[in-house]
């Protein structure tokens, strides 16, 4: 057993803890990074399946992001624009495929109208909302105790626009049905993003990805460290008291001054916290989940979609694959679509064989794109929900009445321990860019304490 004395201990190798340690390190105090995994990267992972390069996990830039942006360029990383010429496709309760341009949908002129309306109200609604502190709003307690689906239901009768409004922060975003969190936790996702309407324009959301993918940022941050990363180090226990902490892994010891959890918090209650958490903490915790998506991933010897005059983008709520975008990675000639398929059609998906799973997926994709999306060359499905130090996608939520209970404690320190994950990010919640910016904030934090 190794036993090594640091400053900071950083649990977690994902944005997050890299980004603290490395601004830590700058600021001239010892680290040691313990990553479970035997990668860096946590919820960011590109790997090469069958000759395809793939963003297994995150991949998107949006053009709000700018912890991330300027990471991108500080590690030297280029960035290429997601393709988007040509027509989108939406799929409507008739079933039919439907060629639009723009943000509306092709929808009757009464739903549009309906959307319209209430988008605009919600608009109103997030622009009151700090993204930072959510549950200081007036109005925080009635908002979170009431769901997003019945929020929607006393807007309008009108199932279409319902679906199509609930689609952003439930299947898209928080990737849980949308009786199961609030209205309030969806301004909150709304919030992170500027607008309600921001998360509805996929040009915005989906806007740019990295040449040679997005995982590059927590690897060239982890290069600069060096040997102050330990792979494959779960960490078991984590003892603590006022002086500092004493962090023991699976094959090492670390002793420093102050800890940072850089990881889900539903990963949490993996460590023996000796003594224990306060109670605070361990009821907050166990109001938390990750949401659940299946990331498609269909590779085509061409994007076939572009000859046909699509963009590759498609939506529908009432698909399998309720989303759907050209994916090609820069510079390849050969055609990508990425698909998702969330909560309870994801839950459903895994309860059948993996070709019948492959099939009723790329049927619904053959919606969109026609028959030729029956047949790529490589085809892979990203489920997060099966790794073990993850355990679902794309972050953490707050079930009904969670967040204005418990929101303002989620950052609070406990002794020597911090936390940084995108998890608890108000902008960027859920991203990259949350996850830069939370490691940013603890890492300041930790500074100004130890060099006070």
């Amino acid at each position: 057993m190794t036993e090594i004395t640091r400053d900071v201990v950083i649990v977690g190798a994902g944005a997050a803890g890299l980004t603290a340690a490395n601004q830590l390190k700058k600021a001239g105090l010892s680290v040691a990074v313990l990553e479970a995994r035997d990668r860096v990267g946590g919820r960011l992972w590109t790997d090469t399946i069958e000759g395809a390069m793939l963003e297994i996990g995150g991949q998107w830039v949006s053009p709000d992001q700018d912890a991330l942006k300027e990471t991108i360029a500080e590690l030297g990383l280029e960035t290429f624009d997601r393709y988007r010429d040509g027509d989108s496709v939406y799929v409507g309760p008739d079933g039919v495929a439907h060629r639009f341009t723009g943000e509306m949908f092709p929808v009757s002129p009464d739903t549009e109208r309906i959307i319209a309306e209430v988008t605009e109200r919600l608009d109103a609604m997030v622009a009151e909302i700090d993204p930072d502190r959510p549950w200081a709003h007036p109005r925080a307690a009635e908002w979170d105790t009431i769901s997003w689906d019945a929020w929607l239901h006393q807007q309008t009768d009108d199932d279409e626009a319902i679906r199509n409004l609930a689609f952003p922060t439930g299947s898209a975003m928080l990737t849980k049905p949308t009786h199961a969190f609030s209205l309030l936790q969806s301004l909150l996702m709304a919030a992170s993003a500027g607008s309600y309407s921001n998360l509805v324009d996929a040009d915005f959301i989906l806007d740019k990805r990295v040449v040679g993918g997005l995982q590059q940022v927590p690897l060239l941050l982890a290069e600069r460290l060096g040997d102050d990363v330990y792979l494959g180090q779960a960490v078991r226990t984590l003892e603590y008291t006022d002086a500092g902490v004493t962090a023991i892994a699976d094959r090492m010891t670390v002793r420093a001054r102050r800890a940072v959890l850089a990881l889900a918090p539903v990963l949490y209650h993996r460590i023996s916290f000796v003594p224990p958490m306060p109670r605070l903490q361990h009821q907050m915790h166990q109001h938390l989940s990750m949401g659940f998506v299946i990331k498609v991933h269909a590779v085509y010897e061409t994007p076939f979609w572009r000859a046909q005059g699509l963009s590759g983008t498609a939506f529908s709520p009432y698909e399998i694959s309720h989303e759907a975008y050209d994916n090609t990675n820069h510079g390849d000639e050969r055609g990508t679509l990425v698909g998702f398929v969330s909560d309870r059609l994801a839950d459903d998906l895994f309860r059948v064989s993996a070709a019948e799973r492959r099939e009723r997926i790329l049927t619904s994709l053959s919606h969109y794109y026609g028959p030729e999306a029956m047949n790529p060359v490589v085809y892979y499905e990203s489920d997060w929900g099966s790794e073990e130090w993850t355990r679902g996608a794309y972050a953490a939520s707050f079930d009904l009445g969670g967040l204005h209970r418990y929101g303002a404690d989620l950052r609070t320190p406990v002794g020597p321990i911090r936390f940084a994950c995108s998890d608890l990010a108000g902008a960027g919640y859920q991203h990259v860019d949350g996850a830069i910016r939370m490691g940013r904030l603890v890492a300041e934090q930790i500074i100004e304490e130890i060099h006070a």
